[in-house]
């Protein structure tokens, strides 16, 4: 697994094989960076369900000017910081997702990235605390992967690709 763009682009990362995550094979990683990539420029960036912390580390590679990492495994916490040593905007919050964001809701993010256990059925209700708290800037995105669940929201969906059995759903407040 490694950055596959920009400033940190080649840069090894470790994690893809923690327990409980699954990261987000390169393929579909670049084509989702691909469409976000005008979004990223001094963005302030979300990582929830961090795992690796690749899609956060790829967002600050890309030109994200802050990003915070979230997740609520010992290991994926030690991973992240591993993987992010020399980067100095980030920050990395060891809680339960419905915590971290009532602990952030007094920031305002550009780009969140979610990409949750799949068959936890997480999603519906991290983006209702997500809009209960305003997270989510006027124009920012919601960039979501997932495997089956259907997404019940108030944001609005802008793209949807399907990779085989994976989706990457983005979402915006307009």
């Amino acid at each position: 697994m490694r950055v596959i763009s920009g400033k940190y682009k080649g840069k090894n990362l470790e994690g893809f094989n923690i327990n409980g995550t699954r990261p987000t094979m390169d393929r579909i990683k670049e084509s989702m960076f691909a469409i976000i990539q005008n979004h990223l420029k001094d963005a302030i960036c979300l990582d929830l369900f961090a795992g690796s912390g690749s899609l956060g580390i790829e967002a600050l590679s890309n030109g994200a000017k802050m990003c915070y990492f979230v997740d609520n495994n010992k290991i994926a916490i030690a991973t992240i910081k591993k993987n992010t040593l020399g980067i100095i905007n980030k920050e990395i919050i060891h809680a339960d997702c419905f915590k971290a964001l009532d602990k952030l809701k007094n920031t305002k993010f550009d780009l969140i990235l979610l990409d949750p256990p799949y068959h936890d059925n997480l999603l519906n209700k991290v983006l209702k605390k997500i809009k209960e708290n305003d997270l989510l800037k006027k124009d920012g995105l919601i960039v979501c992967e997932l495997e089956e669940e259907q997404i019940d929201c108030d944001f609005v969906l802008l793209k949807e690709k399907k990779y085989g059995q994976k989706t990457i759903k983005i979402f915006t407040n307009k």
